[in-house]
């Protein structure tokens, strides 16, 4: 039996409802949000904790569950959370992938991201969600 990947992100906002963005220094060098794959021996809470620490700095605490999709292609499930800068901390890029980090409004989302990434910040924002599972195709670029 193979092992299932598994990844998480987080939603982060601040007082003014703009969402945390992180820009990849690697292949398109796209807007994302805080995450990654999970390690062995961890939750894809501590995931989704771990990650926005090593991309943003921010120690955050990881709240609800907002969507869980499945993308074939990989095998792998992805994990979204509301997660709180409790403290207001300021983010700042720590990692080498990470060349940026800053709050964005939903109107005037950075490019290039990807149409999965605009699915999850809008399902986050849905406060009417009936369906937390989702399957995803293969990634579409808003260049």
């Amino acid at each position: 039996m193979s092992n299932k990947l598994m990844g998480s992100a987080s939603v982060i906002s601040d007082s003014e409802g703009r969402i945390l963005l992180v820009k990849h220094s690697y292949g398109k060098n796209n807007w994302d949000l805080p995450g990654g794959k999970a390690e062995v021996n961890e939750s894809v809470q501590e995931t989704a904790k771990r990650e926005v620490l090593e991309e943003t700095g921010l120690d955050v605490e990881v709240g609800q569950l907002t969507g869980i999709y499945y993308d074939p292609d990989y095998d792998m499930h992805h994990f979204v959370f509301i997660s709180n800068n409790k403290n207001n901390q300021i983010p700042e890029p720590s990692s080498p992938e990470i060349l940026e980090c800053r709050y964005c409004s939903m109107d005037d989302l950075p490019k290039p991201i990807s149409d999965f990434t605009i699915k999850r910040i809008q399902d986050t924002c849905n406060h009417e969600r009936k369906q937390l599972f989702h399957i995803i195709g293969p990634r579409q670029w808003m260049e």
